[in-house]
């Protein structure tokens, strides 16, 4: 089982940083499971219960979302 996400703070270019339960921050790109153009609506991101649901039941599982994502520490030594 996946940890599950605690928080998420959008960022440019339609990118989530995401807090896990396990203590890591990661980032995660959306893009290629949503179609989110409108940045207001993007920023409107929600954690329920471990995952993240937008307005319209658009959501995305914990699974997802940690499988998908990248380490920060990784992201930043590239």
């Amino acid at each position: 089982m996946n940890p599950y996400v605690l928080s998420a703070s959008p960022r440019a270019g339609h990118q989530l940083l995401l807090g896990i339960s396990n203590g890591e921050s990661r980032t995660f790109d959306p893009t290629p499971y949503l179609e989110l153009r409108d940045e207001a609506e993007f920023a409107l991101v929600p954690v329920v219960d471990g995952s993240l649901e937008w307005p319209g039941e658009i959501d995305l599982s914990y699974d997802t979302l940690y499988l998908r994502s990248v380490p920060v520490a990784q992201v930043l030594s590239v």
